[in-house]
């Protein structure tokens, strides 16, 4: 069948605190070139992501991009300095036995000393990634890559259309050339054996002789073979999009294939109108061309 090579899908996932957002995208490719963008904590399941969208797509610029929310709430680390609270204590001590204050140092009062308590964030090391958020990620990321495909399936259905169009009015292009060609060719015959006919006695060929070469120079002008192979050309072609398989590549090296026989006929066919018509032909078969071009 014809998928296309273009689309795009964005799916967010969150459980038990854990968001993952995948956003993948694809454009038109020879081969299947792969782009991940995602959290360097991620960097060991790269791998698997990559073959997730192998699995499931051959052809296309496909665009990865995955983020990860863990909603984890910093750990943090409280430093008692003994050292600064022991002389303010002893400043205490000293003014009260002077009078100066009363009573002692509570909690509080410690609390409100910044340089007695320091609280800092634990920064050192990359958070592990638990495995729960790990599964959830590939479950998005297997998500997005089927709804791309789908997209892409979708795409490829109104493509079809569009070339199954084209291949009939291609189909019914070379049908016309073919009967031009021939009552071109029946014409020409008959002017050559009226114009043998014409000539003197003594300079007329033999009947056989003159039949064999009317037969060799009608020859020329021959395209049987070529008809023949324009329609197995639309036969395979037929096939191949009805197969379940990725068609693209094949189905280009099909539209190179009918340009050449088609070519080949402009070159060979009689008829007054034949050129019209390949022309006429290899401007639709040249569109053909631009729309395989999007075929995965």
């Amino acid at each position: 069948m014809i998928r296309s090579m273009t689309g795009f899908a964005s799916i967010s996932r969150e459980e038990d605190g854990q968001k993952v957002g995948v956003t993948a995208k694809s454009v038109n490719h020879r081969f299947l070139d792969m782009a991940i963008k995602a959290p360097g904590a991620l960097a060991a399941v790269e791998g698997r992501l990559r073959s997730a969208v192998q699995q499931r797509l051959t052809r296309g610029r496909v665009e990865l991009s995955v983020t990860l929310d863990l909603s984890v709430a910093p750990s943090y680390n409280v430093t008692f300095n003994d050292s600064v609270v022991r002389q303010v204590v002893a400043l205490v001590d000293e003014a009260r036995s002077q009078g100066l204050v009363t009573g002692g140092l509570t909690v509080s009062d410690l609390l409100r000393l910044p340089q007695a308590l320091e609280v800092r964030a634990e920064t050192s090391g990359p958070m592990a990634v638990p495995d729960s958020a790990i599964a959830l990620v590939e479950t998005t990321v297997a998500d997005a890559i089927e709804a791309l495909a789908i997209m892409r399936a979708t795409e490829g259905r109104f493509l079809q259309d569009d070339l199954d169009a084209r291949l009939r009015t291609l189909a019914g292009l070379v049908d016309e050339i073919e009967r031009e060609a021939r009552t071109a060719q029946q014409s020409l015959e008959g002017r050559l054996r009226a114009r043998l006919a014409e000539l003197p006695a003594d300079l007329a060929a033999e009947p056989v002789t003159a039949t064999q070469e009317i037969v060799r120079f009608i020859a020329r002008s021959d395209i049987d073979e070529e008809m023949t192979r324009l329609r197995g050309h639309f036969a395979h072609w037929l096939a191949l999009v009805e197969s379940s398989e990725p068609c693209g590549r094949k189905l280009d090296f099909l539209v190179q294939e009918m340009n050449r026989e088609i070519n080949t006929v402009g070159s060979k066919a009689e008829g007054t109108r034949v050129p019209e018509l390949v022309v006429t032909a290899k401007a639709e078969l040249e569109r053909v061309k631009e729309q395989v071009q999007n075929v995965e």
